[in-house]
């Protein structure tokens, strides 16, 4: 009976510390940012993007105004949209607005981070840092999971999708 209660101890002591590293979701201030991510990219590529959830839980709106990631030389924030017929994409160089009790999800397809310049092929499991920095909350250091290439946002960490979106611009 003392093995099995010393075993479940060291199991229960286990999953205490492997917790944050499945679930790594941040919080700013009011801000909520939920587990950033991005996709492992072929070996030549230039480009990747960056995704995430942000929640603002204030009473003021707030604005995500530039990013960096550690495994590229620039990052923008974008949008993605479609406008007759075509799909667009552009920089937004006021950065992107949170608005008190809004949700906004980064996301294949549209807003998301642009990480431009890569310093090296992306691989899956991976994990790589980054700063995002708001206008009103200020700066939190990140982790990226690097995804599969096809991920489309709940591949990984048991398929649940709350992964989310990235824009920002380095400064």
């Amino acid at each position: 009976m003392l093995f099995h209660r010393r075993a479940a101890l060291a199991a229960l002591c286990c999953l205490s510390f492997a917790s944050p590293a499945f679930a790594h979701d941040y919080t700013l201030g009011d801000l909520e940012i939920g587990h950033p991510w991005t996709r492992a990219t072929p070996p030549a590529a230039k480009v990747a993007g960056g995704f995430l959830k942000i929640t603002n839980r204030g009473t003021v709106p707030d604005r995500l105004i530039s990013a960096s990631f550690e495994g590229s030389s620039t990052v923008e924030i974008h949008e993605m949209a479609h406008a007759t017929g075509i799909m667009t994409m552009r920089e937004l160089p006021k950065g992107l607005e949170i608005k008190p009790g809004q949700t906004v999800e980064l996301k294949p397809g549209g807003f998301h981070l642009m990480f431009m310049g890569l310093k090296a092929q992306l691989t899956e499991k991976q994990r790589l840092k980054g700063v995002l920095v708001f206008e009103k909350a200020g700066r939190v250091e990140v982790e990226y999971v690097e995804e599969s290439m096809g991920a489309r946002g709940g591949d990984a960490h048991g398929g649940h999708g709350h992964h989310g979106n990235h824009g920002a611009k380095t400064q």
